[in-house]
């Protein structure tokens, strides 16, 4: 009987001794152009992105300026998803808005 108590203490030490590791995250960036609106680089902010309005004008006009700006970071699938997201409220919009992902 020693043996299995000895035998399931050690089971539970390598489990407790396991790291669960987070996800790596992804900065998603708009990105600037001379076509699309900047009432339409807000409004996707504000719907995509979850970005107060505040917030998501200060976004648009650091796009504006720099040529691309941050609108969230997030686990990979999800930043994947938030870009095919945008591209295609974008075309269906008929605007060229374009956004990248970089890995933090």
């Amino acid at each position: 009987m020693a043996t299995n108590s000895t035998h399931r203490e050690r089971e539970l030490q390598e489990d407790s001794d396991l790291q669960l590791k987070k996800p790596p995250l992804y900065s998603v960036f708009l990105l600037n152009d001379d076509y699309t609106t900047m009432d339409f680089v807000v409004h996707i902010l504000e719907t995509v992105f979850h970005q107060p309005v505040i917030e998501a004008t200060r976004i648009m006009l650091h796009v504006h300026k720099n040529g691309k700006g941050h609108a969230g970071t997030y686990t990979r699938e999800i930043a994947e998803t938030k870009m095919d997201t945008v591209h295609k409220i974008a075309r269906e919009h008929e605007f060229p808005l374009k956004c990248s992902m970089e890995k933090e």
